[in-house]
């Protein structure tokens, strides 16, 4: 069975990103999903003194080697001002430290939502654009909209049937590339 690791870039104990990847992995049945979670990982703000002092952060190598382990990435990245938050900026920085390539022969569901309309879509652009630097082939992307108007926290639930339409065949499309 195949390995997917899955993770939202925020640092938020509510995010809705978060949210939106716990529903994405009970989705998938074909595969072994695990849910981590970034703020489980203690990770000092990227320094190169502190790399050239210390070294690296034992929980950047732990979490790089999880992401190793893996098959498949589901990621859905936060957006702060128009960009990727610095906690999730950081967190790439320290584990391209680590290796270069960490995402190697990865294949990525990237998505992200927000509150508004646009769903996130700059914090989306900008790492679809970075992660194949790191080795990873982003082989599906989705931006979710309205997070509030179209997911029930309650529920756990897409509340929009076009959108839930859009979602199950993107998950299904990301499945196959991941079983390659």
């Amino acid at each position: 069975m195949k390995k997917i690791i899955a993770f939202a870039g925020s640092n938020s104990k509510n995010s809705i990103n978060g949210q939106l990847v716990a529903y994405l992995a009970n989705q998938i049945t074909s595969a072994s999903v695990s849910v981590i979670h970034l703020t489980d990982y203690e990770i000092p703000m990227y320094s190169i003194d502190i790399e050239t002092e210390q070294g690296f952060p034992v929980d950047v190598t732990i979490l790089k080697n999880k992401i190793s382990e893996s098959d498949g990435v589901i990621l859905s990245v936060n957006e702060h001002n128009g960009t990727v938050s610095a906690f999730f900026k950081n967190i790439l920085d320290w584990l391209s430290r680590v290796d270069r390539n960490f995402l190697s022969g990865k294949k990525i569901f990237l998505l992200s939502t927000s509150p508004g309309a646009r769903g996130g879509k700059n914090a989306l652009a900008y790492t679809k654009g970075t992660l194949p630097h790191m080795g990873g082939t982003v082989v599906e992307s989705f931006s979710f909209p309205s997070f509030q108007e179209n997911f029930d926290s309650t529920s756990k639930t897409i509340t929009n049937p076009t959108l839930a339409i859009g979602v199950s065949e993107v998950i299904a499309s990301f499945l196959q590339e991941v079983d390659g």
